[in-house]
């Protein structure tokens, strides 16, 4: 693999963060367009992509919950590129970009299924409380940066 990071600050770049969310996630799960792009992709919303030899194969987004903390999500991998690390980059890189920026904590919102991963990242359960979503049942996790 020649995996390299972008942040997508373009819109070349985020259509490859959108390419791996609706290929990854939204086509998998039966998930619509409507449903898998919200009120939290806006032109302030901040992307990470990871390319292999320039093909989107993972992505998250980044966006300000309140001056001291951002949520991480639609962490996405495609199903080819699963089990080689590339969920723990995605989410490192966006850890980082948020530290750059100034953000204290990061927040998920996992699918219940994939609150180990998230656990082994060094995030924490907030709030024991499920919320049953249109599509998943998510559990919130917290994580402090340095």
């Amino acid at each position: 693999m020649n995996i390299q990071v972008i942040r997508a600050t373009e819109t070349w770049q985020q259509a490859g963060a959108y390419f791996v969310r609706i290929q990854g996630m939204a086509k998998q799960h039966g998930i619509t367009l409507r449903r898998e792009f919200d009120e939290h992709d806006t032109p302030e919303t901040k992307y990470i992509v990871l390319t292999d030899d320039g093909f989107p194969v993972a992505t998250c987004r980044l966006y300000r919950i309140d001056s001291d903390s951002a949520m991480i999500g639609r962490v996405v991998v495609l199903p080819e590129y699963r089990g080689k690390g590339l969920g723990k980059r995605v989410m490192s890189e966006a850890e980082a970009w948020l530290t750059e920026l100034g953000f204290s904590s990061a927040i998920v919102e996992s699918r219940v299924v994939a609150t180990d991963f998230y656990s082994h990242l060094g995030y924490t359960v907030t709030d024991q409380e499920i919320v049953h979503g249109n599509t998943f049942d998510c559990i919130r996790m917290e994580k402090k940066l340095l």
